[in-house]
């Protein structure tokens, strides 16, 4: 179990950081300890326990709040995305089954679907470009958001697909009920990733961390004299872990570990997609020709 602990706090990044901070802490308590048992002036500087203890507990709330309106927000995020993935799969197979379209058309609006979330991807981190989709290689067109592009084609060719008969108007509720969702979680996407949790209140949290931190040596040594250094640098790896932890995880899609894994969900979309699709031509083929 040690060993498992030590190797994951290795491979990963923030656990490695947060563990420099602590060791640098509990280095810090060194000092409260020398003051306490070789320098004299302990009873002078040494803080008392029980206002200690009243902080830790106020402490305790702040940082309670902070990590769960942190991770509310990763989790919102993953929930925009599994909706994501689900409506992509629905609108391939709506519209494989409904559609008696063409396999150019369908094959057009399967690069579209798959297109989308590859484009929601790139536009949440560095920004979206349509030439750098699949299928759009060539296209000249130069949107400012990609997303919505690709929703407008959508819609340009269901009703192409109305038009000429491939599809009723019940069908194009249907559809529309699905392509209308895309939109939605783009929107709901751009509200996370454009509202961070207020900065006032992050600096205030830190600044509590901190506070806490500097004065907590020194609240314990005249009780624990030397194991004042493992416990503070143990304090200091929960305290700095939970606050640097949330400050990740409030935005998550980035390129962090702990952010969502974006690239394989828009893998999954396109692997779904492709399957319902690749259903639907092996129907045709197997459906034998009309005698003339």
């Amino acid at each position: 179990m040690n060993r498992d602990v030590v190797s994951e706090i290795a491979r990963s990044a923030t656990l490695r950081n947060v563990s420099l901070y602590a060791l640098a802490t509990a280095a810090y308590a060194l000092l409260a300890v020398w003051v306490e048992t070789q320098s004299g002036y302990g009873e002078f500087i040494t803080l008392p326990p029980d206002l200690h203890a009243a902080f830790t507990l106020v402490l305790g709330w702040l940082l309670v709040f902070r990590t769960n309106s942190s991770y509310a927000r990763w989790w919102e995020a993953r929930k925009l995305w599994g909706t994501l993935v689900n409506i992509s799969r629905n609108m391939a197979i709506k519209v494989a089954d409904l559609c008696k379209a063409g396999d150019d058309e369908l094959n057009k609006f399967r690069i579209e679907i798959v297109a989308f979330a590859y484009a929601m991807k790139d536009h949440l981190r560095e920004g979206a470009n349509l030439q750098k989709l699949d299928g759009f290689e060539a296209c000249p067109d130069q949107p400012s958001h990609v997303p919505s592009y690709l929703i407008t084609r959508m819609y340009e060719e269901l009703g192409s697909w109305k038009s000429d008969g491939f599809i009723d108007g019940d069908d194009l509720r249907v559809l529309d009920a699905e392509a209308r969702l895309f939109l939605d979680i783009c929107g709901g996407c751009e509200r996370i990733r454009n509202t961070r949790i207020v900065r006032s209140y992050r600096t205030f949290a830190r600044q509590c961390v901190g506070l806490y931190l500097i004065t907590f040596p020194w609240g314990i040594v005249d009780s624990f004299r030397w194991w004042t250094v493992p416990l503070t640098g143990i304090v200091a790896y929960f305290m700095l872990g939970l606050e640097t932890v949330a400050e990740h995880v409030e935005e998550p899609f980035g390129f962090d570990e702990d952010d969502l894994d974006l690239d394989e969900l828009c893998r999954t979309i396109e692997v779904s997609v492709q399957e319902v699709f690749d259903r639907r031509l092996a129907r045709q083929a197997k459906t034998p020709t009309a005698p003339t």
